[in-house]
């Protein structure tokens, strides 16, 4: 009897020490998993206040406070300066801290962009945000958001399309952008103008409003000439080669008007290249579009005469817009234009450099 009384104590004393060690074990997993939460919520919260958010999350949800989804088509944000500063405006108000669910599309071409709009409505997003690569092409993808019941909301660039297919636009006025710098152009009072115009992307609202411009006043002046008209499609390499090949085969020029910063950086590293000198009281007028500020220190130290200014930072417009939406409420305007102006290199100041330099 005693022997059986042991064996039954010992067996106890083994599944006593089982359940303990069990119990630690579960102890321990508990405990490490709370420690894992709180370093993760931890570091979530210092992410979130170390973000510049100018809304507050609730603010941008939608009535049932889930997060507002939203589909942005852009360029490629290296296209430029300009892109740069427009993405990353357009990325640090578009954040679930601010109350968006935002994905991202970029393209310089018209069709992949009108694949990518129809990839995000057949993802139901709430709202399209578009900056198109060409002013046409848009009408059938535009009709299916509409059917779908996504909000379209243009922005930097204006399509050929009814104004019925999209909630509002926050542009810039591009035809207004060329005619400004042509009119500055003309009134230098140059006994002739030989122009080399380096174009954008063709097809886009910034090629034709810049373009359009000094076509028409060419077209209209019998001292006006362009000699050379080419797309770089925004880029500084291929801009710096069309330049070269007009420098080397002796054609007069004594203009360079490039529709961006980028290309009239190309441009002059041409002239560079060449001993041929530019800027202000020089043999050669170098004029831009956009605003960098490295752009504008070139004008401050009279390299460069003109630099049309394109504004990039339409993000807060569209949060405004969408809120509006959101409840209930039409926008007060369908169409924002940027307020824009042009600076010449003999008036410019370093206040506006700091002011309106990009970057």
């Amino acid at each position: 009897m005693k022997k059986v009384v042991s064996i039954l104590m010992a067996s106890f004393m083994v599944l006593g020490l089982a359940a303990c060690s069990k119990t630690e074990e579960t102890t321990t997993k508990s405990t490490t998993k709370a420690t894992t939460t709180a370093a993760t919520t931890t570091e979530a919260t210092t992410t979130a206040a170390t973000e510049d958010t100018t809304t507050a999350a609730t603010e941008g949800t939608t009535a049932g406070g889930t997060l507002i989804k939203v589909g942005i088509i852009n360029n490629d944000p290296n296209e430029s300066g300009y892109r740069t500063a427009n993405d990353a405006d357009l990325k640090a108000m578009f954040t679930k801290e601010n109350g968006y669910d935002a994905s991202f599309a970029y393209s310089l071409k018209n069709d992949e962009q009108i694949q990518a709009a129809q990839t995000f409505i057949q993802n139901e997003v709430d709202y399209l945000l578009l900056s198109a690569a060409d002013v046409a092409g848009w009408d059938s993808v535009l009709q299916d958001a509409q059917q779908a019941g996504v909000k379209v909301i243009l922005f930097d660039r204006t399509i050929n399309a009814d104004s019925s297919l999209y909630e509002a636009s926050i542009v810039s006025d591009m035809n207004k952008e060329g005619a400004t710098a042509v009119e500055w152009l003309a009134g230098q009072n140059l006994s002739e103008y030989n122009v080399i115009h380096i174009q954008g992307v063709m097809g886009s609202a910034a090629q034709q409003g810049r373009s359009g411009a000094l076509e028409t006043k060419a077209n209209a002046e019998s001292n006006w000439t362009i000699v050379k008209q080419q797309t770089a499609e925004w880029g500084a390499e291929k801009a710096q080669q069309i330049v070269q090949s007009v420098i080397d085969a002796g054609t007069k020029f004594n203009v360079i008007y490039a529709e961006n910063d980028d290309m009239a950086k190309g441009a002059v590293a041409a002239l560079d290249a060449a001993g041929i000198s530019h800027g202000v009281g020089k043999d050669v007028i170098v004029m831009g579009f956009d605003c960098n500020r490295w752009a504008l220190e070139e004008l401050l130290a009279g390299n460069w005469n003109y630099d049309g200014q394109c504004n990039p930072f339409q993000a807060s417009y569209i949060d405004t817009i969408i809120k509006d939406l959101e409840n209930g409420k039409t926008p007060a305007e369908k169409t924002i234009i940027m307020e824009e102006k042009g600076f010449d290199a003999s008036t410019i100041t370093k206040e506006d450099v700091d002011k309106y330099g990009i970057g």
